[in-house]
């Protein structure tokens, strides 16, 4: 495939607000996680928790749109001027030929929760304000309906939602996109919120760690759910940056339906995902220097990834996961991991899995627990979705 171009990246999440609050906490090694008190549920489990987004106020003309996950999304467009970056780009292509591609899974389902919680307990009817706020919210579209009216573009728009697999899949589709000639640049990214149906959800599924995740760990009990959002803009050159700049190199895309929430034990469909990659960035093993995991700190997950990337790589490449940091931010995952990987290709930064401490034996990949320094060209991102959604993008620095 032909390059695409960074020309700007942003990311919120637990561990902080723009590029620099998350280049210092993977440096400094600081999670964002802590214990889970979500809407007063004391849960037995961890979180990671985007603070001060209850007091994010969506302007009038669009204060419809008002809910966690829309007031997430205005929150991440508002760092490190991106939302600048954008106004210029507007001028610049025009509305109409920029393109947004957003991954979420949940969307607005809080709005739903809350809706539901003050049903008349007669009739069991909804609040009457509530239904025709349900496109603007509990819509899976609305994020990208959202943006896009704060931004002012009128170019194509996608949402999707694969589980965690999501904001990594607009990536291709952008790719797509832009190929056909349907748009000259895109706004690419991924919005998730902190949910009780995500909560209560991968809790009963027994999913859930009694503490912070830890991935690639001999005694790993399970993830830790979080909330981000992150947008990288795209462009076909670097016209916009005159310097060197992290580009999307290649993607591969996969869809084993082994099972609605089992990865295939063979890592059958991880390893499809990989090979592809590769062969759209026409690159081979020994150009990737980085193996950037899904690594959600699930038993069966952290064990099949590892399979899919040994039966390909040597065990000299270096492989980690930054779930520790901001947990696994189920359909902004995606996004959330490029922006980290553009962190790490820009300053040299190899991060060791955070919260583990002795790697799964069991394991043949090298797995990094501590943070390591050295240039890198290219990175390979892995990001697997329940019913077998996989996906994986190559990122490299360019000129």
């Amino acid at each position: 495939m032909t390059p695409l171009y960074f020309a700007h990246a942003t990311v919120v999440s637990s561990v902080g607000r723009g590029r620099q609050a998350h280049l210092s906490a993977l440096q400094e090694r600081q999670s964002g996680l802590q214990p889970c008190d979500f809407e007063g549920r004391k849960l037995p489990t961890y979180m990671g928790r985007v603070q001060g987004l209850e007091e994010v106020v969506l302007e009038s003309s669009l204060h419809h749109f008002t809910c966690r996950n829309n007031q997430l999304a205005l929150l991440g467009l508002q760092q490190d001027g991106f939302e600048d970056h954008i106004a210029a780009a507007r001028q610049q292509y025009g509305a109409h030929r920029i393109g947004v591609f957003i991954g979420t899974s949940t969307a607005g389902i809080l709005e739903t929760e809350h809706a539901y919680q003050q049903k008349n307990p007669e009739s069991g009817r909804l609040p009457e304000s509530f239904i025709p706020r349900g496109e603007y919210t509990q819509d899976a579209f609305s994020v990208a309906h959202f943006v896009r009216k704060y931004l002012e573009l009128t170019g194509p728009a996608v949402v999707i939602s694969t589980a965690c697999s999501s904001s990594a899949k607009v990536f291709a589709t952008a790719s797509r996109y832009i190929k056909a000639g349907l748009c000259d640049a895109a706004l690419v990214g991924g919005v998730d919120s902190l949910c009780l149906t995500t909560l209560y959800g991968f809790s009963a599924l027994q999913l859930t760690a009694p503490g912070p995740c830890r991935p690639c760990d001999a005694n790993r009990d399970g993830l830790t759910i979080g909330e981000a959002a992150a947008f990288v803009f795209l462009e076909k050159s670097t016209q916009s940056t005159n310097q060197a700049t992290t580009a999307l190199l290649g993607y591969g895309e996969s869809s084993d339906a082994h099972h609605m929430s089992h990865p295939h034990p063979t890592g059958q469909g991880a390893l499809i995902s990989m090979q592809k990659s590769l062969e759209t960035s026409g690159l081979s093993i020994s150009d990737i220097d980085y193996i950037h995991m899904h690594g959600t700190a699930t038993v069966a997950n952290d064990q099949t990834e590892d399979r899919a990337i040994a039966t390909l790589f040597t065990s000299e490449t270096p492989c980690s996961s930054t779930k520790g940091w901001t947990g696994h931010t189920l359909g902004a995952a995606g996004a959330v991991a490029v922006v980290l990987g553009d962190l790490c290709l820009q300053h040299g930064v190899l991060p060791g899995c955070l919260n583990s401490s002795t790697v799964d034996p069991t394991f043949s990949s090298h797995i990094l627990l501590e943070n390591r320094e050295q240039p890198l060209r290219s990175i390979m991102s892995n990001f697997f979705g329940f019913g077998g959604n996989n996906c994986t993008l190559i990122l490299g620095r360019r000129a």
